[in-house]
């Protein structure tokens, strides 16, 4: 699962003979498509995939990450004493885990590091709410608008789901002449390439 066809492209440009479908920006056109094509297909992994902010620091421009935890950083309250998660308030989930041994073979064939991919319903703009983010989640890498939504979808349907994301721009204040959306198309096509066999020999078993 994608959100835009430029991101299914590059994808597909590396994974042939895979159903990749751009399923729409944002958790909630994420989950609803990634639902529809699960419910009328026969898969055994889902996978949230395109491009994505990087934190300074841990994810550089045109660099690859492998979710090793999907998180939905804003779904919940702002309070007087700060955010709180929607589990906070005694509903649902933020969390998601990929299998780890899946994550540790892909990041291993791509090169990619690993690290905690945030979901977000409105990507983040200031400095400020880069710092706020970056201290609640201290391993955060990427920021993001599906993983979540997508791997809520798999769970419905019992599935593991993997999230692979290349860095366009930094999470911060937006300066859209230093994105590098190009590159990390590259980069996201050429970390399927090399992750192809090892997709194709994982079984939710091993």
């Amino acid at each position: 699962m994608t959100a835009v066809p430029a991101e299914r492209d590059a994808v597909t440009r590396a994974y042939e003979g895979y159903d990749v479908v751009a399923g729409g920006v944002g958790p909630a056109a994420a989950a609803a498509s990634t639902a529809r094509a699960l419910a009328t297909g026969s898969y055994g992994l889902v996978i949230s995939a395109g491009i994505g902010g990087g934190f300074p620091g841990r994810a550089p421009l045109a660099s690859v990450v492998v979710a090793d935890v999907i998180v939905a950083a804003d779904l919940g309250a702002e309070t007087a004493e700060g955010y709180v998660p929607v589990t906070g308030l005694g509903f649902g989930t933020v969390e998601h885990l990929p299998p780890a041994d899946l994550v540790r073979v892909t990041s291993e064939a791509a090169g990619a590091a690993t690290g905690t991919v945030l979901t977000v319903s409105t990507v983040t703009g200031t400095a400020a709410r880069a710092a706020e983010l970056s201290a609640r989640h201290p391993r955060a890498a990427v920021e993001a608008m599906e993983g979540f939504g997508v791997a809520e979808a798999a769970a419905l349907f019992g599935l593991p789901v993997l999230e692979i994301r290349a860095v366009s721009n930094a999470v911060g204040p937006r300066d859209r002449d230093a994105w590098r959306i190009g590159d990390a198309l590259g980069a996201l096509s050429d970390a399927f390439g090399k992750i192809a066999p090892v997709l194709k020999g994982w079984t939710p078993h091993d």
